[in-house]
């Protein structure tokens, strides 16, 4: 059972930055892709961004020019450099990976961008 470690949540006002990252505990697996997800209180968990095997890279319309997505492939380490922060960004963000087996979520982290 592969597991999924997000860190870098936080509390930043608006117009800051935040890099969240995500670890998982095995190597031994291949990567179909891997992304970010996030849920605001009373929403739908909705896409964020994704990266597949080939580093294709995909974004929410209302992340994109502010966030970035990155992946270390030999270390299955995945990261979202989170700039210029508006409080609508406000949510758990969880990290999500797509294997040929399955896939699997993270337990979430919290983001808070005050005003």
């Amino acid at each position: 059972q592969v597991q999924l470690v997000e860190s870098g949540g936080g509390l930043v006002q608006a117009g800051g930055s935040l890099r969240l990252s995500c670890a998982a505990s095995e190597r031994s697996f291949s990567i179909n892709s891997m992304g970010w997800y996030r849920q605001a209180p009373g929403k739908q968990r909705e896409l964020v961004a994704i990266i597949t095997s080939d580093a294709s890279t995909n974004y929410a319309d209302s992340v994109k020019g502010r966030f970035t997505i990155s992946r270390d492939g030999a270390k299955h380490t995945l990261d979202l450099q989170m700039n210029s922060l508006k409080t609508e960004d406000t949510a758990v963000y969880y990290c999500y990976l797509v294997t040929p087996w399955g896939s699997y979520w993270g337990q979430g982290t919290q983001v808070n961008v005050s005003s």
